[in-house]
């Protein structure tokens, strides 16, 4: 029989861990659903965002919250200067969806070889300690960096939520994500809207980064790995569903978390490959919640 206690610590703990995996996965999907991208380019601009906060950090000794900014405009710069030079030439061309595939693989992977010869392969942290002030809560373990990391998420979350459904530019971004042409007839700056969205999504990796390099230490292919994870949640939240990709990828951790108690860590990577075959066989949609619900409402009916 698991102890009560233990079964919340890894709730809360699972809870926690995918703060981090939530921004990288919504950055993913809205980049997916607004400029129609499987953009893998954010793998390396992940691992550039970290590296640029790590250098501002620890070799120039600058304060943590001033290499976060100097990160945040460099990841802003860098994926900007993507989507016009990269992406942009791209659809000027008319190119196939397999070439912006392509293209976006190939970013991450020079950036991920070019951070590996500058940085190393050597692992290493955002911070000096990794280890954070804990605070026990009715037997359960919570530490600032949970606190920290949950507020961050939360905030950052709602705030494109408001920004999407109330301002004038989350109206485009959403009328371009329907039909980029039309938007264009009605006087829509398709590339405007594009431009914010890679800029939203630079502060969602930036954040993102800084919660998961102060809580861990990374080399240069680690964001590949966590890009798994983003595109996993975003294909069972349904593409172009930003906030399903986000509950997706809570529910991914906390099934990662309580695994625990049945497969020993040195497997834990494996279930990520076991999701990614199972979503793409049975959920290549994702997962219909509506019509979950009306299966739960019809069962009780019954």
């Amino acid at each position: 029989m698991i102890d009560l206690s233990i079964l919340l610590q890894i709730v809360w703990t699972g809870l926690a861990a995918s703060t981090y995996a939530v921004l990288f996965t919504v950055a993913f999907s809205l980049v997916l659903k607004v400029v129609k991208v499987w953009n893998f380019a954010q793998a390396g601009i992940m691992g550039l965002s970290f590296y640029l906060m790590y250098a501002m950090h620890t070799w120039l000794g600058l304060p943590l919250l001033a290499s976060v900014g100097i990160g945040l405009v460099g990841t802003i710069a860098v994926s900007v200067l993507m989507d016009i030079y990269g992406l942009q030439t791209l659809r000027a061309r008319n190119s196939p969806n397999l070439t912006f595939f392509i293209f976006t693989l190939v970013v991450s992977e020079f950036m991920a070889y070019l951070l590996a010869m500058i940085f190393g392969t050597e692992p290493v942290a955002l911070t000096r300690s990794i280890m954070s002030k804990v605070n026990i809560f009715h037997g359960i373990v919570i530490s600032n960096w949970d606190l920290q990391a949950v507020a961050v998420t939360g905030t950052l979350l709602s705030l494109l939520y408001f920004f999407i459904a109330r301002s004038r530019d989350g109206q485009f971004m959403a009328a371009v994500a329907d039909n980029p042409e039309l938007s264009r007839l009605y006087g829509i700056n398709v590339k405007r809207a594009y431009f914010i969205t890679f800029v939203i999504a630079a502060v969602l990796v930036t954040a993102g980064m800084y919660l998961f390099g102060s809580r861990a230490s990374i080399i240069p292919n680690t964001p590949l790995q966590m890009m798994l994870f983003a595109v996993i949640s975003t294909l069972l939240g349904g593409m172009g569903r930003i906030f399903n990709a986000a509950l997706a990828a809570v529910g991914l951790s906390l099934i990662q978390g309580l695994s625990i108690l049945v497969i020993p860590s040195q497997w834990q990577g494996l279930i990520l490959y076991v999701f990614l075959f199972v979503t793409i066989l049975f959920f290549p949609q994702g997962v219909n919640l509506q019509k979950f619900r009306q299966l739960i409402a019809i069962g009780k009916k019954q």
